[in-house]
């Protein structure tokens, strides 16, 4: 973890938003600097704001990391992410794309220093062929792109 991570992202408690859009046999994932080594994929999402709603959030991270202008559908799954300095709660929605191209996009919470490397859609193979520690958590916890949609519950990663 990059020391403007830790400034930025370390010792609060992040409530997030996440987004799983998931199309044919692909899912979207953008690929983040200074959370992994040397690549963290993760699905697009991010800090929910105060006073915006869960759904705004997603709508307004999407936007922001991927280009796309998405709709939030149905909650899916949480996620409680705890590895000093960082602590997450992670609410994943499905989403699905209205208008847009995908396009590497940026984070504005971290300035000139951004962190999106790369946004682009995986196949489950490409997904398998990846090391484990290059991906988001919630990928141990599901078999294959359409588990991940299946998912329920509150995970623990």
């Amino acid at each position: 973890m990059t020391s403007r991570v830790q400034e930025v992202f370390g010792n609060k408690l992040r409530v997030r938003v996440c987004g799983i859009c998931i199309q044919g046999n692909q899912i979207l994932l953008a690929d983040h600097a200074g959370l992994g080594h040397p690549h963290f994929w993760a699905p697009p999402g991010g800090g929910v704001q105060f006073g915006e709603s869960a759904k705004a959030a997603l709508v307004r991270e999407f936007k922001e990391e991927t280009g796309l202008d998405v709709e939030v559908r149905d909650f899916l799954f949480a996620c409680e992410f705890i590895q000093m300095p960082l602590h997450a709660i992670e609410l994943f929605f499905e989403v699905r794309i209205t208008s847009g191209k995908v396009a590497t996009g940026v984070d504005p919470e971290m300035g000139a220093q951004q962190i999106i490397r790369e946004v682009r859609f995986f196949t489950e193979n490409q997904i398998r062929n990846l090391p484990q520690s290059y991906l988001h958590g919630i990928f141990r916890e599901a078999p294959g792109i359409a588990q991940i949609g299946r998912l329920r519950g509150y995970f623990k990663l």
